[in-house]
Protein backbone atom coordinates (compact mmCIF):
# COMPACT_ATOMS: atom_id res chain seq x y z
CA UNK A 1 0.00 0.00 0.00
CA UNK A 2 1.43 3.33 -1.01
CA UNK A 3 0.62 6.79 -2.21
CA UNK A 4 -0.32 6.74 -5.88
CA UNK A 5 -0.58 9.74 -8.14
CA UNK A 6 -2.18 10.48 -11.46
CA UNK A 7 -0.87 13.62 -13.12
CA UNK A 8 -3.40 15.70 -15.02
CA UNK A 9 -2.38 18.54 -17.33
CA UNK A 10 -4.90 21.36 -17.64
CA UNK A 11 -3.84 23.07 -20.86
CA UNK A 12 -6.99 25.16 -20.63
CA UNK A 13 -9.38 25.42 -17.72
CA UNK A 14 -12.39 24.37 -19.76
CA UNK A 15 -10.58 21.46 -21.43
CA UNK A 16 -11.21 17.87 -20.45
CA UNK A 17 -8.74 16.10 -18.21
CA UNK A 18 -5.99 14.38 -20.14
CA UNK A 19 -5.13 10.75 -19.49
CA UNK A 20 -1.97 10.01 -17.56
CA UNK A 21 -0.15 7.08 -16.02
CA UNK A 22 -0.05 6.13 -12.37
CA UNK A 23 3.22 6.06 -10.50
CA UNK A 24 4.44 6.32 -6.87
CA UNK A 25 5.10 9.85 -5.67
CA UNK A 26 5.28 11.84 -2.46
CA UNK A 27 3.20 14.95 -1.91
CA UNK A 28 5.14 18.17 -2.37
CA UNK A 29 5.23 21.29 -0.22
CA UNK A 30 4.47 24.61 -1.82
CA UNK A 31 7.46 26.93 -1.96
CA UNK A 32 7.39 29.72 -4.46
CA UNK A 33 8.31 33.22 -5.52
CA UNK A 34 5.17 34.15 -7.42
CA UNK A 35 5.65 37.79 -6.43
CA UNK A 36 8.89 39.52 -5.43
CA UNK A 37 8.92 40.38 -1.73
CA UNK A 38 11.56 41.18 0.86
CA UNK A 39 9.79 39.00 3.42
CA UNK A 40 11.70 35.74 4.09
CA UNK A 41 8.46 34.04 5.16
CA UNK A 42 5.07 34.74 3.55
CA UNK A 43 1.70 33.05 3.22
CA UNK A 44 -1.11 34.74 1.27
CA UNK A 45 -4.47 32.97 0.96
CA UNK A 46 -7.74 33.87 -0.74
CA UNK A 47 -10.35 32.94 1.84
CA UNK A 48 -13.36 32.33 -0.39
CA UNK A 49 -11.69 29.96 -2.83
CA UNK A 50 -9.17 28.60 -0.30
CA UNK A 51 -6.43 29.28 -2.86
CA UNK A 52 -2.80 29.81 -1.84
CA UNK A 53 -1.69 32.86 -3.80
CA UNK A 54 1.85 33.01 -2.43
CA UNK A 55 3.79 30.67 -0.19
CA UNK A 56 7.35 31.17 0.98
CA UNK A 57 8.72 29.19 3.93
CA UNK A 58 5.29 29.07 5.65
CA UNK A 59 6.25 26.14 7.89
CA UNK A 60 9.46 27.57 9.29
CA UNK A 61 9.17 27.95 13.06
CA UNK A 62 9.60 31.50 14.35
CA UNK A 63 8.99 33.25 17.68
CA UNK A 64 5.36 34.45 17.79
CA UNK A 65 5.99 37.73 19.62
CA UNK A 66 2.66 39.55 20.07
CA UNK A 67 0.99 37.31 17.49
CA UNK A 68 0.68 34.76 20.31
CA UNK A 69 -2.17 36.96 21.49
CA UNK A 70 -4.26 35.61 18.60
CA UNK A 71 -4.30 32.29 20.45
CA UNK A 72 -5.02 34.03 23.75
CA UNK A 73 -7.93 35.88 22.16
CA UNK A 74 -9.31 32.69 20.62
CA UNK A 75 -9.55 31.04 24.02
CA UNK A 76 -11.30 34.09 25.47
CA UNK A 77 -13.72 34.22 22.51
CA UNK A 78 -14.45 30.51 22.95
CA UNK A 79 -15.17 31.02 26.65
CA UNK A 80 -17.50 33.91 25.80
CA UNK A 81 -19.28 31.86 23.16
CA UNK A 82 -19.63 28.94 25.56
CA UNK A 83 -21.10 31.11 28.31
CA UNK A 84 -18.34 30.55 30.87
CA UNK A 85 -17.74 34.30 31.05
CA UNK A 86 -19.31 37.51 29.74
CA UNK A 87 -17.88 40.77 28.48
CA UNK A 88 -18.81 42.26 31.86
CA UNK A 89 -16.82 39.68 33.85
CA UNK A 90 -14.14 41.54 35.84
CA UNK A 91 -10.67 40.23 36.66
CA UNK A 92 -8.16 41.72 39.12
CA UNK A 93 -4.77 42.97 37.95
CA UNK A 94 -2.16 40.98 39.88
CA UNK A 95 1.27 42.25 40.79
CA UNK A 96 2.73 39.68 38.38
CA UNK A 97 0.60 40.96 35.50
CA UNK A 98 1.50 44.55 36.36
CA UNK A 99 5.25 43.94 36.63
CA UNK A 100 5.51 41.55 33.67
CA UNK A 101 3.23 43.31 31.22
CA UNK A 102 2.28 46.64 32.76
CA UNK A 103 3.98 50.01 33.06
CA UNK A 104 7.12 48.69 34.84
CA UNK A 105 7.78 46.19 32.02
CA UNK A 106 8.42 48.83 29.35
CA UNK A 107 6.60 46.61 26.85
CA UNK A 108 3.27 47.04 25.06
CA UNK A 109 0.76 47.78 27.81
CA UNK A 110 -2.69 49.21 28.46
CA UNK A 111 -1.38 50.69 31.76
CA UNK A 112 -3.79 48.74 33.94
CA UNK A 113 -3.32 49.67 37.61
CA UNK A 114 -2.36 46.97 40.06
CA UNK A 115 -5.41 45.62 41.98
CA UNK A 116 -7.84 47.33 39.57
CA UNK A 117 -10.58 45.14 38.05
CA UNK A 118 -11.08 45.78 34.33
CA UNK A 119 -13.77 43.83 32.51
CA UNK A 120 -13.17 41.21 29.84
CA UNK A 121 -14.32 43.76 27.26
CA UNK A 122 -11.72 46.26 28.51
CA UNK A 123 -8.97 43.65 28.58
CA UNK A 124 -9.79 42.39 25.09
CA UNK A 125 -9.61 45.90 23.69
CA UNK A 126 -6.31 46.51 25.43
CA UNK A 127 -4.84 43.23 24.23
CA UNK A 128 -6.12 43.47 20.64
CA UNK A 129 -5.93 47.20 19.92
CA UNK A 130 -2.80 47.99 21.93
CA UNK A 131 -1.15 44.52 22.01
CA UNK A 132 -1.21 44.98 25.80
CA UNK A 133 0.80 42.36 27.64
CA UNK A 134 -0.82 43.20 30.97
CA UNK A 135 -4.25 42.70 29.41
CA UNK A 136 -3.25 39.28 28.07
CA UNK A 137 -1.84 38.14 31.42
CA UNK A 138 -4.88 39.29 33.39
CA UNK A 139 -7.15 37.38 31.00
CA UNK A 140 -4.94 34.30 31.30
CA UNK A 141 -4.95 34.41 35.10
CA UNK A 142 -8.67 35.02 35.20
CA UNK A 143 -9.49 32.05 32.98
CA UNK A 144 -6.91 29.54 34.19
CA UNK A 145 -5.60 30.74 37.56
CA UNK A 146 -2.08 31.36 36.30
CA UNK A 147 -0.37 32.23 33.05
CA UNK A 148 1.46 28.90 33.11
CA UNK A 149 -1.81 26.99 33.37
CA UNK A 150 -3.26 29.13 30.60
CA UNK A 151 -0.33 28.25 28.33
CA UNK A 152 -1.36 24.62 28.74
CA UNK A 153 -4.85 25.56 27.60
CA UNK A 154 -3.35 27.38 24.63
CA UNK A 155 -1.50 24.27 23.50
CA UNK A 156 -4.51 22.02 24.04
CA UNK A 157 -6.70 24.36 22.02
CA UNK A 158 -4.05 24.71 19.32
CA UNK A 159 -4.05 20.93 18.92
CA UNK A 160 -7.85 20.91 18.65
CA UNK A 161 -7.66 23.52 15.88
CA UNK A 162 -5.01 21.60 13.96
CA UNK A 163 -2.12 23.98 14.65
CA UNK A 164 0.39 21.16 14.44
CA UNK A 165 3.70 23.01 14.51
CA UNK A 166 3.15 25.71 17.14
CA UNK A 167 3.87 25.71 20.86
CA UNK A 168 2.98 28.40 23.36
CA UNK A 169 4.69 29.12 26.68
CA UNK A 170 2.87 32.29 27.72
CA UNK A 171 -0.16 34.39 26.83
CA UNK A 172 1.77 37.42 25.60
CA UNK A 173 4.37 36.13 23.17
CA UNK A 174 7.16 37.66 25.25
CA UNK A 175 10.45 35.79 24.67
CA UNK A 176 10.41 32.30 26.19
CA UNK A 177 12.39 29.16 25.43
CA UNK A 178 10.46 26.66 23.33
CA UNK A 179 7.80 29.09 22.14
CA UNK A 180 7.36 29.00 18.35
CA UNK A 181 4.74 29.25 15.62
CA UNK A 182 4.52 28.90 11.85
CA UNK A 183 2.80 31.15 9.35
CA UNK A 184 0.67 28.20 8.25
CA UNK A 185 -0.65 27.80 11.78
CA UNK A 186 -1.14 31.54 12.33
CA UNK A 187 -3.10 31.85 9.09
CA UNK A 188 -5.30 28.91 10.01
CA UNK A 189 -5.90 30.48 13.43
CA UNK A 190 -6.72 33.90 11.96
CA UNK A 191 -9.21 32.40 9.51
CA UNK A 192 -10.82 30.44 12.32
CA UNK A 193 -11.22 33.54 14.50
CA UNK A 194 -12.78 35.48 11.63
CA UNK A 195 -15.27 32.76 10.71
CA UNK A 196 -16.13 31.51 14.21
CA UNK A 197 -16.44 34.76 16.17
CA UNK A 198 -18.01 37.41 13.92
CA UNK A 199 -19.36 39.25 16.96
CA UNK A 200 -15.86 39.78 18.39
CA UNK A 201 -13.80 40.13 15.21
CA UNK A 202 -14.57 43.90 14.93
CA UNK A 203 -12.22 44.49 17.89
CA UNK A 204 -9.37 44.00 15.42
CA UNK A 205 -10.51 46.98 13.33
CA UNK A 206 -11.02 49.30 16.30
CA UNK A 207 -8.84 52.35 15.53
CA UNK A 208 -7.93 53.28 19.11
CA UNK A 209 -8.56 52.57 22.79
CA UNK A 210 -8.24 54.73 25.89
CA UNK A 211 -7.58 53.21 29.30
CA UNK A 212 -6.39 54.86 32.49
CA UNK A 213 -6.72 58.19 30.63
CA UNK A 214 -4.07 57.09 28.11
CA UNK A 215 -5.05 57.15 24.43
CA UNK A 216 -3.36 54.63 22.13
CA UNK A 217 -3.94 53.89 18.45
CA UNK A 218 -4.29 50.43 16.98
CA UNK A 219 -0.82 49.01 16.28
CA UNK A 220 -1.85 47.49 12.95
CA UNK A 221 -0.45 49.95 10.36
CA UNK A 222 -2.58 48.53 7.53
CA UNK A 223 -5.78 49.92 9.05
CA UNK A 224 -4.66 53.39 8.01
CA UNK A 225 -4.06 52.37 4.40
CA UNK A 226 -6.71 52.05 1.70
CA UNK A 227 -6.28 48.32 1.15
CA UNK A 228 -9.43 47.08 2.88
CA UNK A 229 -7.62 45.82 6.00
CA UNK A 230 -9.78 45.12 9.07
CA UNK A 231 -7.42 43.04 11.31
CA UNK A 232 -5.41 41.23 12.79
CA UNK A 233 -2.06 42.01 14.54
CA UNK A 234 1.68 42.64 14.47
CA UNK A 235 4.74 41.33 16.26
CA UNK A 236 8.46 41.87 16.68
CA UNK A 237 11.19 39.57 17.98
CA UNK A 238 14.94 40.18 17.96
CA UNK A 239 15.48 36.71 16.56
CA UNK A 240 13.05 36.90 13.63
CA UNK A 241 12.36 40.57 12.96
CA UNK A 242 9.02 42.20 12.22
CA UNK A 243 5.94 40.06 11.61
CA UNK A 244 2.30 40.55 10.77
CA UNK A 245 -0.97 38.69 10.33
CA UNK A 246 -3.55 40.65 8.38
CA UNK A 247 -6.95 40.28 6.79
CA UNK A 248 -8.30 42.54 4.08
CA UNK A 249 -11.51 42.64 2.08
CA UNK A 250 -12.23 44.27 -1.28
CA UNK A 251 -15.02 43.74 -3.81
CA UNK A 252 -16.40 40.72 -1.97
CA UNK A 253 -13.03 38.96 -1.68
CA UNK A 254 -11.09 38.43 1.53
CA UNK A 255 -7.37 37.74 1.80
CA UNK A 256 -5.38 36.51 4.78
CA UNK A 257 -1.70 37.44 4.89
CA UNK A 258 0.99 36.26 7.29
CA UNK A 259 4.59 37.40 7.02
CA UNK A 260 7.72 37.36 9.14
CA UNK A 261 11.38 38.31 9.04
CA UNK A 262 11.09 41.93 7.89
CA UNK A 263 13.92 44.32 8.76
CA UNK A 264 11.81 47.23 10.02
CA UNK A 265 8.25 48.29 10.78
CA UNK A 266 8.30 50.46 7.66
CA UNK A 267 9.39 47.56 5.46
CA UNK A 268 6.70 45.35 7.01
CA UNK A 269 4.01 47.90 6.23
CA UNK A 270 5.18 48.46 2.65
CA UNK A 271 5.59 44.78 1.81
CA UNK A 272 2.19 43.95 3.29
CA UNK A 273 0.54 46.72 1.28
CA UNK A 274 2.13 45.53 -1.96
CA UNK A 275 1.19 41.91 -1.34
CA UNK A 276 -2.44 42.72 -0.58
CA UNK A 277 -2.76 44.94 -3.64
CA UNK A 278 -1.20 42.24 -5.80
CA UNK A 279 -3.45 39.56 -4.34
CA UNK A 280 -6.54 41.65 -4.97
CA UNK A 281 -5.71 42.69 -8.54
CA UNK A 282 -3.57 40.03 -10.22
CA UNK A 283 -6.01 37.11 -10.10
CA UNK A 284 -9.35 36.04 -11.56
CA UNK A 285 -11.77 33.55 -10.08
CA UNK A 286 -12.11 30.55 -12.40
CA UNK A 287 -14.72 27.79 -12.19
CA UNK A 288 -12.97 24.42 -12.42
CA UNK A 289 -15.55 21.74 -11.54
CA UNK A 290 -19.23 21.54 -10.64
CA UNK A 291 -20.40 19.60 -7.59
CA UNK A 292 -20.49 15.82 -8.23
CA UNK A 293 -18.59 16.19 -11.50
CA UNK A 294 -16.41 13.21 -12.37
CA UNK A 295 -12.77 14.23 -12.56
CA UNK A 296 -10.79 11.03 -13.00
CA UNK A 297 -10.54 7.42 -11.93
CA UNK A 298 -8.59 5.10 -9.67
CA UNK A 299 -7.56 1.50 -10.19
CA UNK A 300 -9.45 -1.19 -8.26
CA UNK A 301 -8.37 -4.78 -7.63
CA UNK A 302 -10.70 -7.68 -6.92
CA UNK A 303 -13.80 -5.93 -8.20
CA UNK A 304 -16.34 -6.32 -10.97
CA UNK A 305 -14.80 -3.11 -12.36
CA UNK A 306 -11.10 -2.47 -12.86
CA UNK A 307 -11.47 1.26 -12.19
CA UNK A 308 -13.75 3.47 -10.13
CA UNK A 309 -14.75 6.97 -11.21
CA UNK A 310 -13.81 9.80 -8.84
CA UNK A 311 -15.78 12.99 -8.24
CA UNK A 312 -15.73 16.22 -6.28
CA UNK A 313 -18.48 16.82 -3.74
CA UNK A 314 -18.77 20.60 -4.19
CA UNK A 315 -18.13 23.30 -6.74
CA UNK A 316 -14.42 23.97 -7.17
CA UNK A 317 -13.20 27.48 -7.92
CA UNK A 318 -9.63 28.72 -8.01
CA UNK A 319 -8.05 32.13 -8.13
CA UNK A 320 -5.59 32.02 -11.01
CA UNK A 321 -3.19 34.62 -12.38
CA UNK A 322 -4.62 36.68 -15.18
CA UNK A 323 -1.56 35.61 -17.15
CA UNK A 324 -0.37 32.02 -17.35
CA UNK A 325 -3.47 29.96 -16.57
CA UNK A 326 -2.27 27.31 -19.02
CA UNK A 327 0.46 26.47 -16.52
CA UNK A 328 -2.09 25.03 -14.08
CA UNK A 329 -1.66 21.32 -13.45
CA UNK A 330 -3.55 18.86 -11.31
CA UNK A 331 -2.90 15.41 -9.98
CA UNK A 332 -4.93 12.79 -8.18
CA UNK A 333 -3.43 11.29 -5.02
CA UNK A 334 -4.73 8.22 -3.22
CA UNK A 335 -3.48 5.33 -1.12
CA UNK A 336 -3.50 2.40 -3.47
CA UNK A 337 -4.13 -0.07 -4.77
CA UNK A 338 -7.84 0.10 -3.90
CA UNK A 339 -9.64 -3.16 -3.14
CA UNK A 340 -13.26 -4.06 -3.74
CA UNK A 341 -15.88 -3.79 -2.44
CA UNK A 342 -16.14 0.00 -2.45
CA UNK A 343 -19.11 2.13 -1.48
CA UNK A 344 -20.23 5.16 -3.45
CA UNK A 345 -19.43 8.60 -1.97
CA UNK A 346 -16.44 7.27 -0.04
CA UNK A 347 -13.49 9.64 0.28
CA UNK A 348 -10.44 7.85 -1.06
CA UNK A 349 -7.97 10.58 -1.95
CA UNK A 350 -7.47 14.13 -3.06
CA UNK A 351 -6.63 16.32 -6.03
CA UNK A 352 -3.77 18.78 -5.87
CA UNK A 353 -3.71 21.84 -8.09
CA UNK A 354 -0.25 23.18 -8.87
CA UNK A 355 0.92 26.34 -10.58
CA UNK A 356 4.60 26.71 -11.41
CA UNK A 357 5.40 23.88 -9.01
CA UNK A 358 3.46 25.40 -6.09
CA UNK A 359 0.47 23.66 -4.54
CA UNK A 360 -2.32 26.25 -4.66
CA UNK A 361 -5.14 24.04 -3.40
CA UNK A 362 -5.97 20.48 -2.40
CA UNK A 363 -9.52 19.09 -2.48
CA UNK A 364 -10.98 15.72 -1.38
CA UNK A 365 -12.11 13.16 -3.97
CA UNK A 366 -14.91 10.63 -3.57
CA UNK A 367 -15.99 7.46 -5.35
CA UNK A 368 -18.71 8.26 -7.88
CA UNK A 369 -20.12 4.71 -7.92
CA UNK A 370 -20.01 1.48 -5.91
CA UNK A 371 -17.74 -1.36 -6.93
CA UNK A 372 -18.89 -4.84 -5.91
CA UNK A 373 -16.65 -7.83 -5.36
CA UNK A 374 -15.68 -9.49 -8.61
CA UNK A 375 -16.10 -13.11 -9.62
CA UNK A 376 -13.47 -15.67 -8.71
CA UNK A 377 -11.80 -15.34 -12.10
CA UNK A 378 -11.88 -11.52 -11.93
CA UNK A 379 -10.28 -11.59 -8.50
CA UNK A 380 -7.61 -14.03 -9.68
CA UNK A 381 -6.75 -11.79 -12.63
CA UNK A 382 -6.70 -8.76 -10.34
CA UNK A 383 -4.36 -10.48 -7.90
CA UNK A 384 -1.99 -11.46 -10.70
CA UNK A 385 -2.02 -7.90 -12.08
CA UNK A 386 -1.42 -6.42 -8.63
CA UNK A 387 1.50 -8.78 -8.10
CA UNK A 388 3.01 -7.82 -11.45
CA UNK A 389 2.57 -4.06 -11.03
CA UNK A 390 3.87 -4.24 -7.48
CA UNK A 391 6.98 -6.04 -8.74
CA UNK A 392 7.45 -3.49 -11.52
CA UNK A 393 7.15 -0.51 -9.14
CA UNK A 394 10.22 -1.78 -7.31
CA UNK A 395 12.31 -1.11 -10.41
CA UNK A 396 10.73 1.97 -12.02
Amino acid sequence: MGLLSKNINLAAIAAALLAASIFPVQAETAQGDGFPTKAPQVLLIDDGSDTVLLSKNPDKKVPPASLAKLMTAEIVFDALKGGQITLETAYPVSEYAWRTGGAPSRTSTMFARIKSTPTVADLLQGMIVQAANDGAIVLAEGLAGSEQAFAGKMNDRAAELGLRDSRFVNATGLPAQGQAVTLSDLTKLARHIHSSYPEYYPYYAQPAFTWNNIFQRNRNPLLRLEVGADGMGTGFAEESGYALVASAQQHGRRLFLAMSGLASAREREEEARKLIEWGMNAFDKVHIYAANERVGEAQVFGGALNHVALKVDADVELLLPKEGRNRLKARILYDGPLHAPLEADKQIGSMQFELDGNIVRQIPLFTAQPVVMGSLSQRAMGAAFELATGWLRKYF
